[in-house]
């Protein structure tokens, strides 16, 4: 039962648009509280959406591995949920932290090009800290060691290096193509492409 319940479940706004994924038991709780709805692609295509006793009574059907087993009934894992209220989409800004930086730079040295293990790799201030250099995504990249070591307290044009490419804060995109090494279901597809085709697109594509 515990795997079922940590399966991951696509969850739309009330607007219909893909804005996170969250845990069947999570899913099952919205609809439960009467947050959000389950929704059921059906085999001719369309999209059914049930409240939780629609959705209980609905679970009859359901094979052995996609419900569990309740004290008294049985409910099926949704695989898709919508909720009734929040018509937001995802705040646009991403957060500067590690983890994003070695995102944008896709774990290349900036400075040699090559692609390194982020253990190999170190954040370098392009402007030295202590030349007033700040530390935020326009200033901060990704370098090897080597490299690193070579350009130590000094701009790159001093050390005899140059920039692949100027850093800058990364366009925002929708979680939907940070999470997309998830297990999907088959029925996220419809989803998934409308907001890959509706994300806003960066000045180099």
């Amino acid at each position: 039962m515990s795997a079922l319940l940590n399966q991951h479940v696509l969850v739309l706004n009330r607007l219909w648009q893909a804005v996170n994924v969250c845990t069947a038991r999570r899913a099952l709780t919205l609809l439960f509280q009467g947050h959000a709805q389950a929704v059921f692609n059906a085999p001719d295509g369309s999209f059914r959406t049930f409240n939780f006793t629609e959705w209980r009574d609905f679970s009859g059907t359901a094979p052995g591995d996609e419900a569990i087993q309740a004290i008294s009934f049985r409910i099926r894992i949704p695989r898709i949920i919508l909720l009734l209220i929040y018509d937001r989409l995802p705040k646009k800004e991403v957060k500067f932290t590690r983890h994003n930086i070695f995102e944008r730079d896709k774990n290349m040295c900036q400075y040699c090009g090559k692609v390194f293990e982020r253990k190999d790799l170190n954040l370098d201030h392009v402007i030295p800290r202590d030349r007033g250099g700040p530390t935020t995504w326009e200033n901060i990249v990704c370098s090897c060691i080597e490299c690193n070591t070579k350009k130590a307290n000094r701009t790159p044009q001093e050390a005899g290096l140059n920039l692949i490419r100027k850093p800058k804060r990364p366009k925002w995109r929708p979680f939907v193509q940070i999470n997309f090494s998830l297990h999907r279901h088959d029925s996220w597809k419809h989803f998934i492409d409308l907001a890959y085709w509706n994300v806003e697109l960066g000045e180099d594509v």
